[in-house]
């Protein structure tokens, strides 16, 4: 016999299923590391976007700063003292109401939330809030490095950790900037020495929930797109391993097939010189017998003996003839036929046993007369095994149904034998298939197994359903199969 070339794969034979199950195993553990790490970059992003909207923030107040300490110097500290003479007291109530509508005409647009102003002294002398005044504040770190010359900002209650992971959205974020306030050159923009401090409080609460939607929106984003591709590849997987579970079930099903043909054939062989060696030695006992039972009806008339020999000697030979019709290659002889007209052969050939036993036979054919190409002798064989066991499953009578259809795809025909007989258990229902397994005293345990070899060599198959005690299906497709 030819061997069978398969091509090799990327792992061993029998094991692409348990491979994809093991790449659906690691699917949810990768499925969770990129979720882990999409959460990281998500949250870096974030981060750095904070860190954006700070810088632009505090350039905003540095450039409002500035504006602010030309309108102070230029509309209240140039005017104040050449009035009062170089003395500039803000604890005045009139300087200081000029200085706040010099300050809240700077500011006003800008969306300070409080505006404060300390004296070169750092002591608390100003504020757009009605705060008490007249506090020394010098060791305010803030106020300490303004005086210094130098910029300082602060994010009271701010952790860059946890606002990236939880936005503070019942509480506003407040940003305070401490920017020296310094005297102006008469003939040009320089900055002299620092006579005072600015401290602006702005409310970045806007700007970082903006952030915390943009985080929001990146992370729904991506884990949209990485369940869909999660989904995607479960299903791919899924597949794949439905595809090859279901070519390892044919392949499993063609190395039965095999071992069954070669064990078949050694059968046949074997089948073959024993039914010769039987039959020989059968003819002459059977001639014998009849050439005695003649010349013992002269002597004995009612001796059976020699019909006895007779009739066991013609059922030995129809068993002998069941070995052979098992072992032999079935190659059906095709020709367009009336698949019921068949039916009703087999019925009309059993009718008397189907009298006897009191069985209602019922006739559902569907076909209409439509011609399949089949063996009409070989499928009468067939059907006459079926329904000698859908028989014998009613000794007391019962129903047998009969139906034919057309198959589902349009092509072929669908038969279908239902009797509400005995039924069969599940054990046996397994084997009934078997070559030799029987449940009757008389059996040879070959009917079936014929059945099914003809309905094989016709390209069709055999399906039995059976329920203990309520009966029997057995359901025949056939396909359209052209004549050569």
């Amino acid at each position: 016999m030819k061997s069978l070339n398969l091509t090799p794969s990327w792992w061993p034979l029998g094991k692409d299923p348990q491979t994809f199950r093991l790449v659906k195993f690691f699917s949810i553990p990768g499925f969770v590391v990129i979720l882990i790490f999409t959460v990281i970059l998500t949250l870096l992003l974030t981060l750095r976007a904070q860190q954006m909207a700070l810088k632009k923030n505090e350039d905003y107040i540095l450039l409002l700063a500035s504006n602010l300490n030309h309108q102070v110097f230029q509309q209240f500290v140039l005017p104040t003292a050449y009035e009062k003479g170089g003395r500039i007291t803000i604890s005045d109530p009139e300087q200081s109401k000029r200085l706040d509508v010099v300050v809240r005409n700077t500011i006003h647009g800008f969306h300070v939330e409080q505006l404060n102003q300390y004296d070169q002294e750092g002591v608390f002398s100003y504020s757009t809030d009605n705060l008490p005044l007249g506090r020394k504040c010098a060791d305010n770190l803030g106020v300490q490095k303004a005086l210094a010359g130098e910029h300082h900002f602060e994010l009271p209650g701010y952790n860059p950790f946890w606002s990236v992971l939880w936005p503070r959205a019942a509480k506003a974020q407040l940003l305070k900037a401490y920017i020296p306030f310094r005297l102006e050159e008469k003939l040009g923009p320089q900055l002299g020495p620092v006579v005072g401090v600015f401290e602006i409080t702005q409310n970045i609460s806007p700007d970082l929930a903006e952030i915390a939607k943009f985080r929001l929106i990146i992370l729904l984003t991506l884990l949209v797109i990485m369940g869909l591709l999660f989904m995607v590849l479960r299903q791919i997987v899924k597949q794949a391993e439905v595809i090859l579970e279901r070519r390892q079930e044919e392949q499993r099903q063609l190395e039965a097939q095999l071992h069954q043909s070669e064990r078949l054939a050694a059968l046949g062989e074997m089948t073959a010189g024993v039914a010769h060696e039987i039959r020989n030695p059968l003819g002459i006992i059977s001639s014998t017998a009849e050439l005695l039972k003649e010349r013992l009806a002269h002597y004995e008339p009612q001796n059976r003996l020699a019909g006895i020999i007779v009739e066991e000697v013609n059922r030995l030979n129809e068993k002998v003839t069941e070995f052979l019709d098992f072992s032999r290659p079935r190659v059906p002889n095709l020709r367009p036929c009336d698949l019921e007209g068949v039916i009703n052969r087999s019925l009309e050939f059993l009718q008397p046993e189907i009298e006897r036993r009191g069985i209602t036979v019922t006739r559902q054919y569907q076909l209409n007369g439509r011609a399949l190409s089949v063996d009409p002798d070989l499928l009468h064989q067939a059907f006459l095994n079926i329904l000698l066991n859908a028989i014998q499953a009613m000794p007391h009578g019962g129903q047998l149904i009969v139906s034919t259809r057309v198959a589902r795809n349009g092509q072929g025909g669908e038969i279908r034998f239902e009797d509400h007989g005995e039924g069969i258990d599940h054990e046996t229902l397994k084997k009934i298939f078997n070559p030799f397994f029987t449940t009757k005293e008389k059996g040879s345990g070959l009917g079936l197994p014929i059945v099914k070899s003809i309905i094989e060599s016709h390209q069709g198959t055999i399906k039995i359903d059976s329920t203990l005690g309520q009966g029997t299906t057995v359901t025949i497709s056939l396909p359209e199969l052209s004549v050569k």
